[in-house]
């Protein structure tokens, strides 16, 4: 294997990781950025106030992604393990 496939195939799953992630981080960061937005108006500074409506949008955006995630996970994944005879 060369440095260069090495590196290929180093990007391309961080890729896919930083893909995979992306709908349930960005889902966590919207609620807590609204969540943050009404406890300063209110000024309400309790903490189980903020965790558990990220929680579950969090939960709730992961079970409607999860077929999509499943799928990339296991394209890259085939793709990864078809291409082994070739690079080694």
């Amino acid at each position: 294997m060369s440095p260069e496939d090495a590196i290929d195939l180093a990007r391309r799953a961080i890729w896919v990781a930083v893909l995979i992630g992306s709908p349930v981080l960005l889902a966590g960061m919207v609620v807590g950025l609204i969540v943050g937005l009404l406890q300063a108006l209110t000024q309400i500074q309790e903490q189980t106030i903020a965790f558990v409506p990220k929680l579950v949008a969090m939960v709730a955006v992961l079970s409607l992604t999860l077929p999509w995630l499943i799928t990339h996970m296991l394209q890259y994944t085939t793709e990864l393990i078809n291409g082994i005879p070739g690079r080694f």
